[in-house]
């Protein structure tokens, strides 16, 4: 039970050492919060609630390990190296990737009640 409980803490704390050393991470977390306001604004249903969940947990998850792979990069190799450079923009592309999807399962999802809302007014 011990081991477990330690577990916990040291998921715990890369999640910090992500948030405090990242700034694309902290974008996330808070684009993740204001798009959380956001659906709770609107009202959305429960099944757009999972693809917007998804959508950030994907995120927050890719995020995470291209924080991972760029340090363990950075680790073994100091000095400039062409193939550490290809990993590292591997990774950065799977961000980007994650990205791109969300925004565009946002766009699906935010976009048609926003312009209600607005005709409404």
């Amino acid at each position: 039970m011990k081991k477990l409980i330690r577990s916990f803490g040291f998921a715990f704390k890369g999640f910090k050492y992500a948030f405090v050393t990242q700034q694309n991470f902290r974008i996330h977390v808070f684009a993740a919060l204001a798009a959380s306001a956001l659906g709770w604004w609107l009202h959305i249903n429960a099944n757009e609630w999972q693809w917007i969940i998804l959508c950030i947990m994907l995120m927050l998850v890719t995020e995470m390990l291209n924080t991972a792979i760029e340090t363990l990069t950075n680790l073994v190799s100091p000095n400039y190296n062409k193939l550490a450079g290809h990993v590292k923009d591997v990774s950065a592309g799977a961000v980007l990737l994650v990205a791109i999807f969300s925004l565009i399962t946002g766009c699906i999802i935010f976009i048609p009640k926003i312009i209600t809302l607005i005709n409404a007014v």
